[in-house]
């Protein structure tokens, strides 16, 4: 890749936006992570892992069904009340704590190199974090990794501390890139288009 070719792509992943996604962080003990990159160089994505299958079938219900309600809108709502009991009995069923179980809409900052986010921990300089990010509102899943480069403590209205955490991204699939890419770009249009009606 030559240098002009190499800047243009770094700018694209650098663009960032504040985005209220379904976030779930999550710490991944060093050999866990080791194993998942070695078995990606082999050609193995990270996304072929058994707990990862709820939020695969949750994702491919939620776009099934925003697709649904451009033609009908009444059934689209039925089988979304569905979706949700169906969910709601299969977490009452389960014992153990899924990574489905700890997705939350959260304010993130996201761009193709890494995102932040807040905490309720702090985090270790370097500590590997595994990340599932839902964009809305096509329900585009990404799983990937990230390693922290820094944090800031803050205070919330309340007197709670939180940590505003800072990654990098070190395993993302290359789609996954564009994927994030593409949203940030499509958002950044929409403020933009969003903010010349508003001065009308």
């Amino acid at each position: 890749m030559n240098k002009d070719a190499s800047k243009g792509s770094n700018q694209r992943q650098s663009v960032r936006i504040n985005e209220r996604v379904l976030f779930s962080a999550a710490a991944v003990p060093p050999a866990r992570y080791k194993a998942i990159a070695e078995a990606y160089t082999r050609g193995i994505p990270p996304y072929n892992q058994e707990e990862l299958v709820d939020i695969q079938i949750y994702v491919g219900a939620q776009g099934a069904l925003n697709r649904l309600r451009d033609r009908d809108k009444d059934l689209a709502l039925f089988l979304q009340h569905l979706d949700t009991k169906v969910n709601l009995l299969l977490k009452k069923l389960g014992n153990e704590d899924s990574p489905f179980d700890r997705l939350k809409f959260q304010e993130v900052n996201l761009s193709g190199s890494g995102v932040a986010f807040s905490s309720e921990r702090p985090w270790k300089g370097d500590e590997v974090a595994e990340f599932h990010i839902i964009l809305l509102p096509e329900y585009t899943y990404v799983y990937c990794f990230g390693k922290v480069v820094n944090q800031q403590p803050y205070q919330t209205q309340d007197g709670k501390t939180l940590y505003r955490v800072h990654t990098k991204f070190i395993l993302l699939m290359e789609e996954d890139q564009e994927k994030l890419v593409q949203h940030n770009f499509k958002q950044q249009s929409l403020l933009l288009r969003n903010r010349r009606r508003d001065t009308r």
